[in-house]
């Protein structure tokens, strides 16, 4: 089964999940059996509900001007769905970067203009009528579906046949101009690559436009890697040198262009992938849509016995003299909102603005178009005039659009007020704690179950907004931008979900300040030292195992422990059992801190237990596999492990293992991190170069390489380093001194000769 992707811009791997029906079914019921409680739920009285507001304020107020976003830019509004009133606004009307929250204003103008029962169709057609299962042109007519994968292709390949078609004898004709030929909307050019949330749209897509690749390591270290891609066809071409690794090396790079036959992909594949860690998986954009869709195809029937005698070719679907073998249809728009939202997809976001272009302005489908009918809806059914904000593009992507906290719960309201989707729209966005995006969020708070929201996340960009019951049954809109906050996005992030908290706490017992103090109370040291040893005992045992069926349970014990040197010893437990989940690395960098509270505290435990240095494998292998985060902490360890000499040595070796595997990515990490910090660094890196003995070690064609930037500081930089690791390691090489000869001593009767000046 394919993955699902929630392409965060800061996102690292793909987010699998598999809405099944069930699922589906579960999720509707509880929408509207949540809306026929709250229906039905008496509203508090007046003076209660005034006191209830006051203390939500002031819990809300505090969070705003006492943490992290004290320091940024925030647009913030809570509006209550019982009476309309805001309840509480902090530069609600400023117009701010809203990432990913853009969906919220696609999906809406989707389900309302489009209707939640709409379907994507597909349409297969021959020439004339099938004669003996022939046909001299098969003709294949998208219309922006979003969600074909390879498995429901090869269900559409089978209905093809079972619909009589057995032979092809001239071309496999693809007509993808129900959209314009425009693969990449506005935003997406302010980044080149690869990466899968990058992928083009297409009025014939497969995959959500990206190909995946998996990387399984080999029997032994050294040996050959298998590389295999995911669909396969004759689309692509592969070139692959991978090898495996010990068992904490993973180095491994995937690149995906067109071809130089410019009819097929080309993906590259090198490196490393580490030993007894099972498959490793890529999934990298692909830039011709129609040509991916149609060789898979052409695959897929032939492994079912249909001959495909002629070319895949780029045309449109004649206006006369072809018949309808078969149309393929979608699930239903609300289905695909599930996907879009839950799932951050920019891809099928991009796809919808581009039908609602085709449906709403006629073929072809711009996103231009689009942006038009999201426009119109705004101004007609939310009441946002047009010029009051910026959209450029249909999922949110970079720094294209802005919108304000108020203008988004407008929008909430608007859509809450529309019963015939609301249930809809409200269905598909992620619920805390429990799925989507939020599925890690707000453990142990009153918002589990009763926060619906989207998220947005890009660089120096978090946001959150939706809607939530409170615990007294009040309910309310919320919208949160934050931009350009200074620090780590996670410190960030747990705030915005001390704000979401404080709200769904109106009414408890605790109240809405009780709910930002669980949310944002600091780590502090709990137990005595024989409890911290058991704990780092249990807790090293299941990093030492490395299996992922452990990993949910090490995210609920992390969220909820409170003494930070477990909360360490637990991330580098969740790392080792699922590298592959990105929020165990974020969970780790955030864990895994160098100074006495942490590391001294579990680095003695470990000792006393007899267990190698914590933490720093898990470090490593990050760095190692090109992480800057990882690279600036261990290098924050080397200062921190400069007076305990068995870690100092470790830390040298591992450094020219880094050095190695992710030259460039070091060379930044050094860059950036304070002088003290670095002038251990430096000089522990030399020691782990020479004892490697690599003269020809990757780093100094990193440097070379940086030398060629356009960042003037960073050619400067590498200048002097490279200098200074020269002339160190020279020193380091150099022979000893011969020892100086003992004085003569002096005669009684010779005076020493006089000093100039004395």
């Amino acid at each position: 089964m394919l993955p699902s992707y929630g392409f965060g811009r800061n996102s690292l791997e793909p987010t699998v999940s598999k809405l099944t029906q069930v699922d589906v079914f579960r999720s509707s019921f509880l929408a509207l059996a949540c809306v026929s409680l709250v229906a039905n739920a008496a509203p508090p009285r007046s003076s209660h509900r005034d006191s209830q507001r006051d203390a939500l304020r002031k819990a809300l107020q505090s969070v705003i001007q006492t943490t992290p976003l004290a320091g940024a830019r925030v647009s913030f509004e809570v509006r209550s769905l019982d009476d309309g009133q805001v309840v509480f606004g902090r530069d609600a009307d400023e117009l701010l970067n809203p990432a990913s929250n853009v969906k919220l204003y696609t999906a809406a103008a989707a389900l309302t203009r489009l209707g939640p029962e709409y379907r994507f169709e597909t349409e297969f057609l021959v020439e004339g009528d099938l004669k003996e299962g022939k046909t001299k042109t098969l003709y294949v007519r998208g219309k922006g579906d979003p969600t074909i994968t390879t498995e429901r292709l090869f269900g559409i390949a089978a209905d093809l046949v079972h619909a009589g078609l057995k032979e092809v004898s001239g071309d496999l004709v693809l007509d993808d101009t129900w959209f314009d030929a425009e693969r990449t909307p506005p935003g997406y050019d302010q980044e080149s690559g690869d990466k899968a949330y990058l992928a083009p749209t297409g009025a014939l897509s497969l995959n959500w436009n990206t190909v995946g690749v998996y990387l399984r390591p080999g029997d032994t270290i050294g040996s050959r890697a298998t590389v295999e891609l995911e669909p396969m066809s004759e689309f692509f071409t592969l070139d692959e040198a991978v090898a495996t690794g010990t068992r904490t090396q993973r180095r491994y790079s995937v690149s995906s262009q067109v071809d130089k036959d410019h009819v097929r992909q080309h993906i590259e594949a090198k490196g490393v992938v580490p030993l007894d860690k099972g498959t490793w998986s890529v999934w990298k954009k692909v830039d011709q849509p129609a040509l991916y869709f149609g060789h898979t195809l052409k695959s897929l029937l032939q492994a079912r016995g249909v001959k495909v005698k002629g070319k895949l070719r780029l045309d449109k679907v004649p206006a006369t003299g072809t018949k309808t073998l078969s149309i393929a249809q979608s699930d239903t728009l609300d289905l695909v909102l599930k996907k879009l939202n839950k799932l951050s997809q920019n891809f099928i976001a991009e796809q919808l603005l581009k039908t609602l272009g085709a449906e709403g302005r006629g073929a072809p489908g711009t996103t231009q178009k689009g942006v038009e009918v999201v426009e119109d809806f705004l101004a007609k059914d939310v009441g946002l005039a047009r010029g009051t904000y910026v959209m450029k593009n249909g999922s949110g992507l970079n720094d294209t659009n802005r919108f304000s906290a108020s203008q988004t719960t407008r929008l909430l309201v608007a859509m809450w007020e529309k019963f015939p989707t609301m249930p809809e729209y409200l269905s598909a966005l992620g619920i805390a704690g429990k799925d989507g995006t939020l599925r890690y969020r707000f453990e142990g708070s009153d918002a589990v179950g009763r926060l619906r929201a989207k998220t947005g996340t890009l660089e120096s960009v978090s946001a959150l907004s939706g809607y939530v019951q409170a615990v007294g049954g009040e309910r309310f809109v919320f919208s949160v931008l934050v931009n350009d906050f200074p620090g780590r996005a996670s410190s960030v992030v747990q705030h915005i979900d001390a704000l979401g908290a404080a709200v769904a706490a109106v009414g408890s017992e605790r109240g809405p300040s009780a709910a930002v103090a669980s949310m944002t109370q600091p780590p502090r040291v709990v137990g005595s030292a024989e409890e911290l040893l058991a704990r780092v005992k249990t807790y090293a045992a299941l990093a030492q195992k490395g299996d992922a069926k452990n990993a949910p349970f090490l995210r609920t014990a992390w969220r909820n422990e409170k003494d930070p040197a477990v909360r360490a010893v637990i991330a580098d437990a969740l790392y080792q059992s699922d590298p592959r989940e990105p929020s165990a690395a974020l969970m780790l960098l955030d864990s895994a801190l160098p100074g006495d509270e942490v590391y001294a505290r579990v680095r003695q435990a470990a000792k006393e237990a007899k267990l190698n240095p914590p933490l720093l494998s898990s470090l490593v292998e990050l760095a190692s596999a090109g992480s800057v985060d990882a690279s600036m902490r261990l290098l924050q360890f080397v200062q921190a492990s400069a007076s305990d000499e068995l870690v100092s040595e470790l830390l040298a070796e591992q450094l020219a293992v880094v050095a190695h595997d992710a030259p460039k990515e070091l060379v930044l990490a050094l860059k950036a991190c304070p002088a003290e910090t670095r002038e251990h660094a430096v000089d522990a890196l030399v020691r782990g170069l020479v004892k490697a003995a690599q003269p020809d070690s990757p780093l100094w064609s990193a440097l070379k390489d940086s030398l060629g930037s356009q960042d003037p500081k960073l050619v400067e930089f590498s200048k002097e380093l490279e200098t200074t690791l020269s002339q160190k390691i020279a020193l380091a090489h150099a022979p000893a001194p011969a020892s100086d000869p003992e004085p003569a001593p002096v005669e009684p009767s010779q005076k020493p000769p006089a000093v100039p000046g004395g």
